[in-house]
């Protein structure tokens, strides 16, 4: 546990909840929700509104849902939501095969209680990868919280550890890699990184069983009408 806590200290990373209660949080969860602007990337737009993902973030994702579905026998729920409309953001969940991706959500609770609603989970049970002000109504509930470090607000920084609303705090900023520091984090408190990553590199029948189940999750795509969250076509 030690040698984890000083490879992250070591980049910069800060726990804001200890290490040790961190890992106690893990196999309570069940989903794994992530913002998409300023997370899976810097948040700068291009000229139709859409911002890019790195696939080293992308990979992450997937050895998190390996390490989740080698513990737990089945896949977790993962879901992107989002204040914007990202046409890329709809081509990484449908190529990942993520349960959900909503868009044009400004008051994200509203996208978190449905899911919880009808996959039947708490917020608790739930960890969220995020970076700014529209994602503390989620932060405030869910179980465990990544705070993707911008190195430009730290006031705001100082808020969110002040409010108990996040329980890492990345040293990575959007955009360079801070999906995939924090998901090898928690890989490493599932205790099964070694297992993961060797796996994956020799493409194992287990692996290729999560890979068969991971390709039979289609991707639901919803937005705000008239202030309720109703299903999208993409």
């Amino acid at each position: 546990m030690k040698e984890i806590e000083n490879a992250y200290l070591n980049i910069g990373g800060k726990f804001i909840t200890p290490i040790t209660e961190l890992k106690k949080k893990l196999p309570s969860i069940k989903a794994f929700i992530f913002d998409w602007d300023g997370v899976f990337n810097n948040g700068q737009k291009n000229n139709t509104g859409g911002s890019n993902f790195s696939e080293v973030d992308s990979m992450g994702t997937n050895l998190l849902r390996y390490s989740y579905f080698m513990n737990q026998g089945q896949l977790p729920l993962t879901a992107v939501i989002s204040g914007e409309k990202n046409e890329t953001a709809f081509y990484f969940c449908q190529r990942e095969c993520f349960h959900y991706s909503f868009f044009k959500v400004a008051a994200k609770i509203n996208a978190l209680n449905f899911i919880c609603e009808k996959e039947k989970i708490k917020p608790n049970e739930i960890a969220y990868f995020f970076d700014d002000v529209l994602d503390l109504s989620m932060a405030e509930v869910c179980g465990v919280r990544v705070l993707v470090n911008q190195k430009g607000n730290p006031l705001f920084v100082n808020y969110c550890i002040k409010n108990n609303l996040v329980d890492y705090l990345t040293a990575s900023p959007g955009g360079s890699f801070a999906v995939r520091e924090a998901t090898e984090l928690i890989i490493a408190l599932n205790d099964n990184y070694e297992s993961v990553i060797t796996n994956r590199k020799n493409s194992t029948e287990d692996y290729k069983t999560y890979i068969e189940k991971r390709k039979t999750i289609k991707t639901n795509f919803f937005t705000v009408v008239d202030n309720k969250i109703e299903a999208a076509e993409i």
